[in-house]
């Protein structure tokens, strides 16, 4: 197979930028949409309510292409691959700009995604194997920064170009910077492929594809869609019955796509579904807060944005200290604690009124933040650290399938039982702020449940002297 020449000292000094520039536009994308929501609603026609979708398709295509990226990138090349992978996420955000449905909004938020899926995880594979391992640290931490800064940039930004100009300019951004990226991509991008060719697992894809699918739709039927419970029950029956499928083939499989040994390693297994658990409840607070602001509260978009920037300061600010937290007083205290301390803060959301001082609205904000950046850094390093050198990298794959898929779930949850709430309470003459807090209690309870999970891990779980940094989200 060929492979790369060593990176010219130009190359290895501009390649980080464009790795990031890539991190950053779908980080930017996801979050600025959030406060745009009502906008978009209100220009498709369609209830504001019934947005969720725009959110879950683009994070379900993420999920259900990223388990195939590696495998692409080592059969195609990261040339190729990271320069389609922008041009598609280019492409969906133009077909979102045009689009004046909301079912043609979702199909280019699909395409949206297959970008997505392969620039993220594509670039990051570029660095681990074009620099040296002297210089990984400084590489990712660089490319990386765009993660925090993009839910920082987003949510002001999303308010005030819906406020000042209009929704499709969200999207419209992406265009000059995907095409600048591609024009630098051409030249700058090397060529790396896998050692040697291997077979990809196209059954198990399907079947875990078709799992995450069918029971992402079965939550929707909840809430967007209005299905009848029976046939949700019949459609999570079937997403489960693929799931169980999937995980029995595997078990015989020479090269399944996750192998179920890596649940084996026990910080890893309580590690991946904690992680399901507890976003669940915290995946639905991005969604729900611009909307509570705005419909329940009665603030602008620009300041439904504003409101969303202490969110992401104290999460920048606790990554620094969340490894000394860890080493000091180890995984299981953290991770019980602040999985609790999470639901708690998420519930009492419902406290939140139109007499709620602002200042004290902030404050809650910015607990939220704090705790969910500690609990994503404890979360991640505890499933990494303990897996052999061998599953390292199927390991953080199935991890990072299963944060999207979380969030995704918790977006459709949330949403769900907003619109349950929503529709008994227009029943009996109630408000949609009401609807709003008995959601924030529900989701902050469903968050809770993955501290019985993390009360599992072991005193050995997370042995001492690994870099916690290096591993965290």
């Amino acid at each position: 197979m060929p492979t790369a020449l060593p990176l010219s000292p130009r190359t290895a000094r501009l390649l980080p930028w464009i790795i990031a520039t890539a991190q950053f536009m779908p980080m930017l994308d996801g979050t600025i949409l959030n406060t745009a929501l009502p906008a978009m609603a209100r220009d498709l026609a369609e209830d504001p309510l019934r947005m969720q979708s725009v959110v879950i398709a683009y994070m379900l295509s993420v999920a259900v292409l990223m388990p195939a990226s590696g495998w692409i990138s080592d059969r195609f090349g990261t040339h190729r691959v990271f320069l389609g992978s922008i041009l598609l996420f280019t492409l969906g955000s133009l077909l979102c700009a045009l689009s004046d449905s909301l079912l043609q909004l979702v199909a280019a938020r699909v395409v949206q995604g297959f970008g997505g899926a392969l620039m993220m995880p594509v670039g990051r594979l570029v660095v681990l194997r074009a620099y040296p391992r002297t210089e990984l640290v400084r590489v990712l931490s660089f490319v990386t920064m765009p993660a925090l800064l993009g839910p920082l940039l987003g949510p002001p930004l999303g308010g005030w170009l819906v406020e000042y100009a209009s929704w499709h300019w969200i999207f419209l951004l992406n265009l000059p910077v995907g095409l600048l990226g591609c024009l630098v991509a051409v030249r700058l991008m090397p060529d790396l492929r896998g050692l040697q060719r291997t077979r990809f697992d196209t059954p198990g894809f399907l079947l875990f594809g078709a799992a995450m699918l069918l029971i992402s739709i079965a939550l929707e039927g909840l809430g967007e869609l209005h299905l009848p419970h029976a046939r949700v029950v019949l459609l999570l029956l079937a997403g489960l019955a693929c799931l169980a499928a999937y995980w029995l083939r595997a078990t015989f499989a020479e090269e399944p796509l996750f192998s179920p040994g890596l649940f084996r390693t026990h910080s890893f297994a309580i590690g991946v579904l904690g992680n399901l658990f507890t976003r669940l409840g915290s995946g639905a607070l991005p969604f729900l807060t611009p909307l509570l602001l705005q419909l329940g509260l009665g603030y602008s978009p620009s300041q439904a944005g504003m409101a969303m920037i202490p969110v992401a300061l104290s999460s920048m600010a606790m990554k620094p200290l969340a490894p000394r937290l860890i080493e000091r007083l180890g995984y299981r205290r953290v991770l019980v604690g602040n999985t609790l301390l999470i639901g708690t803060l998420l519930a009492s959301l419902a406290l939140v009124d139109g007499d709620t001082p602002y200042a004290l609205l902030l404050l809650h904000l910015g607990l939220i933040g704090a705790v969910n950046s500690l609990q994503f850094s404890a979360m991640n390093t505890v499933a990494l650290i303990d897996l052999p050198t061998r599953d390292a990298s199927s390991g953080n794959s199935l991890l990072s399938v299963v944060v999207q898929l979380s969030m995704s779930l918790g977006v459709g949850i949330g949403a769900a039982l907003l619109s349950g709430f929503s529709a008994d309470g227009a029943a009996q003459g109630g408000s949609l702020l009401a609807a709003f807090q008995a959601t924030y209690v529900c989701v902050g309870l469903l968050a809770m449940l993955g501290a019985t999970l993390f009360f599992q891990l072991r005193p050995e779980d997370g042995r001492p002297g690994r870099r916690h940094d290096e591993l965290a989200d």
